[in-house]
């Protein structure tokens, strides 16, 4: 909560809707002059106050108190990546990391390898996208070949495995929500 101004969030939502200092004070009923210390932090509003900016914004109160993104911890370097090794596979993290609704990893498989000896699943939605070679998935009781370009799409709580049964390397881009591993 030490990144929110609460000031500049009613200011940023002001200048989103297109008015003025006095236009928003007239409509929440307060005076320009203590919209203006509030936008510049000078004055703290009451629970009172917020409801009425809220209103008179068409935003929701808590709004005022949504933390800004710091843009820098929304860039992942590929040398940067997080990694991780189950049993014989890795795993980078191409999301910065596990918050949020979606987590996005590169699966590499290298040659004969499964991703588990049974078909997991989980509560999730996954989407799969072949990088590089090519991989056996089985959903349910079905198996297919994709490879370089393909895609799959698993429904949450369906049965799945991964298998490269081939001799060159897999490299498998999917995201999941909510972010499960």
């Amino acid at each position: 909560m030490e990144n929110i101004d609460i000031g500049k969030m009613v200011e940023k939502y002001r200048k989103a809707k297109d008015l003025s200092n006095r236009e928003l004070a007239k409509l929440a009923e307060i005076t320009p002059s203590m919209l203006s210390q509030i936008e510049r932090g000078l004055a703290n509003p009451s629970i009172q106050t917020l409801k009425v900016l809220a209103k008179s914004l068409d935003v929701p109160t808590f709004s005022f108190f949504i933390e800004e993104t710091n843009t820098v911890d929304l860039v992942v370097r590929s040398s940067h990546r997080k990694k991780m090794i189950i049993e014989n596979l890795s795993y980078e993290l191409v999301s910065p990391d596990f918050t949020g609704n979606l987590a996005t990893a590169i699966m590499n498989f290298p040659p004969n390898t499964a991703s588990s000896e049974k078909q997991l699943e989980h509560k999730g939605e996954e989407v799969a996208f072949v990088l590089e070679g090519k991989i056996k998935v089985f959903l349910d009781e079905e198996e297919y070949i994709l490879e370089h370009g393909d895609s799959v799409k698993i429904p949450a709580l369906m049965k799945h495995k991964w298998e490269n049964n081939f001799s060159e390397h897999a490299a498998i881009l999917f995201s999941v929500t909510p972010p499960a591993f």
